[in-house]
């Protein structure tokens, strides 16, 4: 079996179109990085651009950079290279912050767009913990009361006192996709927003923002897109909402006249809004760099690269891993997945150990959860056999 699966990993690798671009990560052959959906691997030619950007433009031009070299406009110019990739028009995604102070602009921001008749905001129960932390506090700055619910339930949740909901697009323990068109219309159809975070979507699958009416959104940029460790967030606002939100940190960046230094606070124009204050240029030009790895690339064929190597591994996973050891919180349908696999394993710790000992890097969410992430730029169907060859022997030395 193990020879059927390795050959067959060898004929798919040759089949596909994408494999040519792992050879712009810095990568070893050593190792088989299954962990890009906790932090993305460094494209080859980054180093080269942050070298310029240290010893030229700041070394040398200095302050005459923020023109000269294009800082100042970075956050809108970055955004609109993200655009594309989650499904947005130009203009309407600015990078900048954490996605945690992103979160929080926009769930504020939606707050207010919804009006004062409406007094509480949807939380995904099954969220990362910060954005149910920084939901919580809008709320309470906000007047709004929390309603934590499955995902799944929130068509059924929404209603006329309903002002937004925050929803992950997938689940970032089990590696669930959620329903972003079924969820953002039900929404409407209750007259409230939907705020989306997309950190384990964008870069992984399509999107669609604009395409499904999507309100404010938010995602990092260090996992799929490959921004570096601490890379800033984007926040996307539909162009319908630009001319009314209302930032809860009305920084002097986004005013409409930053350099005016009046007393007083005008919004500027557009996505311009979300931004605040002076931006972290060394990680934004690093983020702006690795995202050429994105030039020719469709997010279509990331997609169905994703499911095939997804699957391909859940197969060598059934076929390898001793019975019972093992079991997928991913869902099977492909619909229903995003571009990781959760294995539920009693021992997790211990093996997710080590996995990494002996050159398989993936990552562990406690107790029981081995996450393995996907990214299909630069992960190959040998990587998967591999992997899920290295977890088996792993799984019965333990047990020996």
């Amino acid at each position: 079996m193990s020879d059927l699966l390795r050959n067959r990993a060898l004929e798919l690798d040759a089949a596909d179109g994408l494999a040519k671009h792992r050879e712009r990560f810095a990568l070893d052959e050593a190792t088989v990085y299954l962990d890009g959906n906790s932090l993305g691997a460094l494209p080859a030619h980054v180093p080269a651009r942050m070298a310029d950007v240290i010893t030229r433009e700041w070394g040398e031009l200095r302050i005459r950079s923020w023109d000269e070299s294009g800082w100042w406009t970075a956050p809108e110019r970055i955004g609109d290279r993200i655009a594309p990739i989650v499904g947005a028009a130009p203009g309407r995604i600015v990078v900048g912050d954490s996605t945690s102070v992103n979160v929080f602009k926009a769930v504020v921001a939606a707050a207010r767009l919804s009006g004062d008749d409406r007094d509480e905001i949807l939380v995904d129960a099954t969220t990362f913990p910060t954005d149910g932390y920084i939901a919580r506090s809008a709320a309470r700055m906000t007047g709004h009361e929390i309603v934590a619910c499955d995902p799944a339930d929130m068509a059924a949740k929404a209603s006329g006192r309903t002002a937004a909901a925050l929803v992950n697009h997938v689940d970032y323990r089990t590696g669930r996709l959620q329903d972003l068109p079924g969820i953002t219309a039900a929404l409407h159809e209750a007259g409230a927003l939907a705020v989306w975070d997309l950190c384990h979507s964008a870069g992984a699958l399509p999107v669609g923002l604009d395409a499904h009416g999507v309100d404010l959104a938010v995602g990092c940029t260090y996992k799929y897109l490959n921004g570096g460790p601490g890379a800033p967030a984007y926040l996307y606002v539909a162009e319908r909402h630009q001319a009314a939100f209302d930032s809860p940190l009305p920084g002097w960046n986004s005013h409409a006249d930053p350099f005016a230094m009046t007393p007083g606070y005008e919004a500027a124009a557009g996505a311009v809004r979300g931004r605040v204050g002076t931006p972290d240029i060394l990680s934004m030009l690093a983020l702006e760099s690795a995202l050429d790895v994105w030039d020719g690339v469709d997010i279509e064929d990331v997609r169905a690269k994703s499911l095939a190597l997804t699957d391909f591994f859940l197969e060598c996973v059934r076929a390898y891993a001793p019975e019972g050891r093992v079991e997928s919180a991913t869902p099977a349908e492909h619909g229903e997945r995003g571009s990781q696999v959760a294995l539920r394993c009693a021992d997790a710790p211990a093996v997710m150990a080590e996995l990494i000992r002996r050159g398989v890097v993936g990552d562990l969410r406690r107790p029981d959860v081995l996450r393995f992430g996907f990214t299909p730029l630069y992960v190959g169907f040998a990587d998967a056999e591999r992997a899920a060859r290295v977890l088996a022997e792993v799984l019965t030395d333990l047990a020996a």
